[in-house]
This record gives C-alpha cells, sequence and structure tokens, in this order.
C-alpha cells in the first residue's frame, strides 16, 4: 500500500522538527548553563566555595517566569566534592540563592597518606563477599561528614554477604584508610497487544512489530524492554544473557504463572503507566528525560546479602529494573506501585542524586513510595484500586486488603519503620527512615484521615490523632496534586545529594511558594504536615 511510505515520511518530517526544537532547547540550555557557572565565580559565599571550586552544570529547568535552576557538580582543583553538588538558581541572568548542603569553605590537604591499593583492600573486606570487579576511581574530597576530607573512591561489583547484589561507592580516607561511607546504586523494588496479566487482569501494552511476530519493546516510550532471566541469579553475566520476551500473536500471557509471559505483561503496563505519569503530570519525558527506556528483567533471583538469592525482592540496579517471582507468601513483584517504586529510584539517581545513606537515603527510598503510590492512583485500575498501602497487591492471602509491606499513614504498621522524626532516624535501615517521608507526604495530600479498614475496631484501630506526632489533627490536606508537584519540583529544583529531613522542609516549603505562594494555603500545609512529623 502507498500508505506506508507517506506514513514513514510524516514520521521522518515530525522527527526532524522534533530533533530541531530539541537542538534550540540544548542550546539554551548550555547558555544558561554558562551563565550560571559565571554566578557561581561570582557568589562564592552563597555557595560555600573556595577560589579553587569549580562546578559544572548536569541539569537544566527554567520555569514559565525565566527563572533558572542549574543543577551542577562541584570539584577542588580538579578532584569531585561528593556532597558537594549545589543547585544555582537565577532570574534573567541574576543571581537569587543556591540550594546546597555543604556549610563551610574549608578543605583538606590533598597529600594522601595511603595508597590507592590500601583503599581497594579496605573496600574489598568491607564488601564481604564474592567480587566481580573493583576499581579505584581516584582520589575525592569527601565533604558529607562534620568537615570535608580527602578520600578514595572505590567502586565494587559483585554478590556481597551483607549488601546482596551491589555496585558500591565506596569513599575510604585517605588519611586514616577507614571507610568513612559507602552505599549501594543497586537499590531494591508501536502495536497494541494485550497483556493477559496476573494482578491487574487484560491490559492494554505497546510491542514493536517485526517480521514473524511481536518483541516486547515499547517504541512509544523510547524502546523500553522486558527480558526473561529464567530464574536465574541477577549477576550481570545472567543478565547479558536474558532473552528477549517475544510473541506471535502479540497477546502475552495467560493471567496464570503458568506462563512466563503473564507477569511481562504486569512489568510492560507498569512501566507505561510510570513513564506517562512522569510525561503528563510533570512533563518528564523517561527516567533521565531524555525520552530513552530502559531494560526490565522478569524472573530474576536477586541477592540480598548472606549468599542468599530470593525471588521476593525487586530492584532498580542502576539502569534497569528487577523483578523477582515471588514464592508463598508473595505473588511476583510486579505490582503497578512497585514499578513506580523502583523506575522512581532512576528518577531520583537523575536528578537530586539522593545519597543511598543517612536521612538522605530514607528520603531516597521515600521518594520511590509516594512516586510510587502516585503512580499507582494515576493508573486507577479498579483490580488494583489506588491506597497508600506499599505492595498489598503482591500477597497471595491479603482477604481484607490490608497487608502491605508498608503503610504510608502509619509507618510502625510495618513494625521497624519511624511515624516521627527523632536524631537516631538516621542511623535506621533506609526502608524504615523512609518512613518519616512517607507520613509527611500523607498528611500534605490527604490530612489526618485514617483509611477504610484501619479504623475503630480493626486491628490498628486508628484515630486521627494517632496519625499525627503534635496533636495536630488539621495538619496539611491540601490534595494529591498540589502534594506531588510541590514534591516534584523539590526534587528536582531544591533537594541535593546529602539532603536531610531538615533540609527537605526547606526544600518542600520554596517549591510550594514557588507554586502556590508563601500565603497560600499549600504553603502552610507543607509547613503544617513537616511539623505533624516532627520536622520543625
Amino acid at each position: 500500500m502507498s500508505l506506508k511510505p507517506y506514513v514513514l515520511s510524516l514520521s521522518i518530517a515530525a522527527a526532524l522538527t522534533v530533533a530541531g526544537g530539541a537542538q534550540a532547547a540544548r542550546f539554551d540550555h548550555l547558555a544558561i548553563a554558562g551563565v550560571a557557572k559565571g554566578l557561581a565565580k561570582q557568589q562564592p559565599a552563597a555557595l560555600q566555595a573556595d577560589s579553587d571550586d569549580a562546578f559544572e552544570a548536569t541539569d537544566v529547568i527554567v520555569d514559565p517566569d525565566g527563572t533558572e535552576h542549574v543543577r551542577m557538580q562541584r570539584s577542588y582543583r580538579g578532584l569531585p566534592v561528593i556532597g558537594g553538588d549545589v543547585v544555582v538558581h537565577s532570574n534573567n541572568g541574576r543571581f537569587r540563592e543556591a540550594s546546597l548542603t555543604l556549610r563551610g569553605r574549608g578543605r583538606p590537604s590533598l597529600s594522601p597518606r595511603t595508597t590507592a591499593d590500601e583503599a581497594q583492600l579496605a573496600a574489598g573486606k568491607d564488601f564481604n563477599g564474592e567480587i566481580e570487579s573493583i576499581e579505584s576511581r581516584g582520589l575525592v574530597i569527601y565533604a558529607r561528614g562534620a568537615k570535608p576530607v580527602l578520600a578514595y573512591e572505590v567502586n565494587v561489583q559483585g554478590a556481597s554477604d551483607t549488601f546482596g547484589t551491589a555496585n558500591m561507592r565506596y569513599f575510604v580516607d585517605a588519611s586514616s584508610g577507614k571507610v568513612l561511607d559507602r552505599w549501594n546504586l543497586f537499590q531494591t523494588i508501536a502495536a497494541n497487544g494485550t497483556g493477559k496479566s496476573l494482578l491487574v487482569g487484560n491490559v492494554g501494552i505497546v510491542t514493536n512489530s517485526v517480521s514473524g511476530g511481536y518483541q516486547m519493546i515499547d517504541p512509544s516510550r523510547g524502546n523500553g524492554s522486558v527480558y526473561d532471566a529464567q530464574g536465574k541469579n541477577d549477576t550481570s553475566a545472567n543478565l547479558r544473557n536474558a532473552t528477549l520476551f517475544t510473541d506471535t500473536d502479540n497477546t502475552w500471557g495467560n493471567n496464570a504463572e503458568s506462563d512466563r509471559a503473564t507477569v511481562a505483561g504486569d512489568i510492560a503496563y507498569g512501566v507505561s503507566k510510570t513513564w506517562d505519569y512522569y510525561k503528563n503530570v510533570h512533563g518528564r519525558n523517561g527516567i533521565f528525560n531524555d525520552g530513552k527506556g530502559v531494560k526490565s528483567y522478569a524472573h530474576v533471583k536477586i541477592n540480598v546479602g548472606g549468599g542468599t538469592y530470593t525471588s521476593n525482592n525487586a530492584a532498580w540496579n542502576g539502569s534497569a529494573m528487577e523483578y523477582g517471582d515471588g514464592g508463598t507468601t508473595w505473588f511476583p513483584l510486579v505490582a503497578v506501585d512497585v514499578a513506580g517504586h523502583e523506575m522512581s529510584h532512576g528518577v531520583t539517581q537523575a536528578t537530586a542524586g539522593l545519597a543511598y545513606s543517612g536521612e538522605s537515603g530514607g528520603l531516597n527510598e521515600a521518594n520511590s513510595d509516594i512516586f510510587g503510590t502516585m503512580v499507582e492512583y494515576y493508573a486507577n485500575n479498579g483490580t488494583d484500586a489506588p491506597d497508600y498501602l506499599i505492595g498489598e497487591k503482591i500477597y497471595r492471602s491479603n482477604p481484607n486488603g490490608t497487608t502491605a509491606l508498608r503503610y504510608m499513614f502509619k509507618p510502625s504498621l510495618d513494625g521497624a519503620s519511624a511515624d516521627c522524626w527523632s536524631s537516631s532516624v538516621g542511623s535506621l535501615n533506609v526502608h524504615y527512615s523512609s518512613g518519616v517521608g512517607n507520613h509527611f507526604f500523607y498528611l500534605l495530600a490527604e490530612g489526618a484521615v485514617v483509611p477504610a479498614g484501619f479504623g475503630a475496631g480493626s486491628s490498628a484501630n486508628l484515630t486521627a490523632a494517632k496519625l499525627v506526632c503534635n496533636g495536630n489533627t488539621a495538619a496539611g490536606g491540601i490534595g494529591r496534586d498540589a502534594a506531588q508537584k510541590i514534591w516534584y519540583r523539590a526534587l528536582t529544583v531544591y533537594m541535593t545529594s546529602n539532603t536531610n529531613y531538615a533540609a527537605a522542609r526547606t526544600a518542600t516549603l520554596k517549591a510550594a511558594a514557588d507554586l502556590y505562594g508563601t500565603t497560600s494555603t499549600q504553603y502552610a500545609g507543607v509547613a503544617s504536615a513537616w511539623s505533624a512529623v516532627s520536622v520543625n
């Protein structure tokens, strides 16, 4: 038919138009970044900058009123400053303020007393497992502690008895040889086809039409794809050998675990809803805002430490999603909020870069729970009614629908998470310190409202007073739409890698002021919701 080349020619013309617009935007952003670098030199006190500091732009956001927000990485005499990242805010080339966590202009001596080899030995010993690769990334300035110190950065990948499957960033003191900090970059949970999914029934998915059939690649969403890891451990070698899901009739699965493509349908659906949520609600074009999709792996066994590989997990591994098959307690971990959670780890990685330890690690996890929940509300699927429970759909036995991995409205219901901030929160596992951020967001969006099934007469027996830490049952309650937009702006414009809960309060207040004004109900709601979880 003559229609095909006609459609193709229109597609090419459209692509060229889009490319031209994107190229113009890129040049505009380069110019804005250049101005921001100049402002950084002019404002050393505001940026806690030494005369030998240098700045490189990594992201540019421009508001409708022309206000520019340029995220920048800092170096000192050529060495990266870990925790020294900053967002420069300006308007028409005039400096307004800077967002950062660095609190001093002191810099350490650049003469190490230990060697890179000794740093690798220290990191390898701490890793405690089977190392696939270990590499020194050279000297850095580690500025996440009380004062900046000279350190070696070491990357270790493999299977750790402590961390499970791991792609670790280590920072080792270049003077004492002690491990200062470490976190895992592996962070754990064009044709119209039909996914006969396990958890949400029959759903529409987009696949790629090829000669002889279809591939589970979504050309409409950056060619994101789903692979079968065949139930193997998630070593890099096994993932490289995973096979792309293909099909002859574009109907995937049979709504049961007996067909390996069933959960691939769940994954494709969850990924598509997450992509669409970020694009349609926040204007973000994919995880890295570059229009490119990423891989997802079904049927994976994930290393969770102690030499144990389990199917009872899902993860973002730094560049792709992994989904386990569950077991006697859980279905495969392919629920929509799980997909939203894991992909949002990637968004955090691409924006604020919240370090996966301490309070910033709790905020990293909270961000994924928050956006995983908002994706569930966006999907609004009747077979998985949206709520503030994380992972409730994956339980094989959940007759009342009240069993979940985490409870955003009362995090301590899981037996380990923190409802309220205290000075010890940063020492908790990041999945539990996230409770403070989850709790804040629930109160911000919904107020002190007890969800159905958790009130009087239930095992939880919650009241409005039990949902707040300070007795203020009128806190928050500004609605999901405003709450999610405030949180996203705070993440992408004001938070940096070392942001803690106090700084998150400041960031969200600034975001609320930008969007709604300092005298708005939304601004007051942010302040009262943070106070209601003891972040003052």
